[in-house]
This record gives structure tokens, C-alpha cells and sequence, in this order.
């Protein structure tokens, strides 16, 4: 029997979000759609990023300040400060663009189910974009695919 990859499970049929749009706009389409997540793309239709329930309840959460210290006249801080800016943009954010993730992990249709798993087993995401070549979103595969696939082989 045939190894299954991801062209056999994915989803061909990609919800996505303009990079553009409003966060009130991305949750109606997360709660109509009954999903937690999309990917982002741009006004020319290409994948930039992936924005999920986690990224919108950042706003309702506390913002908080790096830890540091004073030594003589500079401060020193124990914690990242990228991440405080991260976090910041995404308390002050209006748009979906300032949300999303940039880095994201993408497959093609040939990669095997079991590496599909321990991708989102080893990164702890709920989805995995599925490229093609030229990096153009062709589906998506998520964690209840790839259970469905599973049962499916028994």
C-alpha cells in the first residue's frame, strides 16, 4: 500500500484572509467557518503569513513589561525585547497583517503523513499550509485531517 502524503489528506479548498482585513472581520470568519485559524495573503493572492484565535485574544491579555534592572546608569533587561515588541504591535494591532506570524511552516504535497505529524507535534501548530513549487498555497492540512486519515487506514 501506497505511503499517504499530503495531497491525499489536505484540504484543497483554503479559507484565507487579505492581509488588509480588520481583526473584527477575521473573527466572523473564524467563528462562521467554525476554524481557528487562516492563512494570510496578500493583495496578489500569495501566502505571507497564518493568524490564529491565539493571535486575536493577545489584545485581551495583560502586556507585559520586560524584567530588568539598573546598573549604574543603563538598564539591563532579563528578558527579551523583541518579544515585548511582538506582543505590543499585536495589543495595538487593527489589522490582520499586524497579528499574523511571518514564519511559517509550510509543505508540499509529497511530504508522508508521519512527517506531517511530528511537524506539528515538534512546532505544537494546528495546521500546516501546503505549497506548491513556486510557494503558491494549494491546501492545508490540520490536525483533524490527519486523525481522519488515521482511522480511515484501519
Amino acid at each position: 500500500m501506497a505511503e499517504t502524503r499530503a495531497k491525499d489528506i489536505m484540504n484543497k479548498e483554503v479559507i484565507t484572509i487579505q492581509k488588509h482585513a480588520s481583526i473584527e472581520k477575521l473573527s466572523s470568519l473564524l467563528l462562521k467557518h467554525e476554524i481557528s485559524g487562516v492563512p494570510v495573503v496578500d493583495d496578489q493572492g500569495n501566502m505571507i503569513g497564518v493568524v490564529t484565535e491565539g493571535d486575536i485574544i493577545v489584545k485581551d491579555s495583560d502586556l507585559q513589561f520586560p524584567t530588568y534592572f539598573k546598573l549604574l546608569d543603563s538598564i539591563i533587561y532579563l528578558e527579551s525585547l523583541s518579544k515585548f515588541k511582538r506582543n505590543l504591535k499585536k495589543h495595538m494591532g487593527t489589522k490582520v497583517e499586524d497579528i499574523m506570524s511571518k514564519n511559517v511552516v509550510t509543505i508540499d504535497q509529497e511530504t508522508p503523513v508521519n512527517k506531517i505529524a511530528n511537524i506539528m507535534t515538534s512546532k505544537n501548530i494546528n495546521r500546516v499550509p501546503v505549497v506548491d513549487q513556486d510557494k503558491n498555497l494549494v491546501g492545508i492540512v490540520t490536525r483533524a485531517d490527519l486523525i481522519k486519515s488515521m482511522t480511515e487506514q484501519e
